[in-house]
């Protein structure tokens, strides 16, 4: 008598995140590109000249304590992280760590564009009070 041939394929588990309202919310690239400083001449000014206020700000904007920039060793990373993370936005940790070591002015100006972005579509997207 013949046996079948069974043999245990591993199983496959997709994840997908749903957005308010049932629309799919999948990876995005970030709003502007790591060199798109000029696009944004305030942010590029306000870190070029007053730099760790600057990171002090946004650390607050992101919902953070002002402290994170001056207290958390590799802050900018950190920031650059959980932005992308909390965002839904391609990248690595790697490459957060790179362009922030390498970049660190783009970065800042990079978060602030991004956090205008999102601010931006944020209240398109939200119904009017009238």
């Amino acid at each position: 008598m013949a046996y079948p041939n069974i043999t245990s394929q591993p199983a496959t588990q997709t994840t997908v995140v749903m957005a308010p309202g049932g629309q799919f919310q999948g990876k995005r690239n970030w709003s502007s590109g790591m060199c798109d400083c000029f696009n944004d001449m305030t942010s590029c000014l306000c870190v070029t000249f007053l730099g760790p206020y600057y990171a002090m700000s946004l650390a607050s904007r992101m919902g953070e304590s002002a402290c994170v920039p001056c207290c958390v060793p590799g802050s900018l990373i950190v920031m650059r992280t959980k932005l992308r993370t909390e965002q839904g936005i391609e990248g690595s940790i790697c490459d957060d760590c790179l362009m922030s070591h390498f970049c660190g002015h783009c970065v800042l100006c990079q978060l602030a564009r991004e956090l205008n972005y999102t601010e931006q579509t944020r209240g398109a997207m939200s119904p009017s009070p009238y």
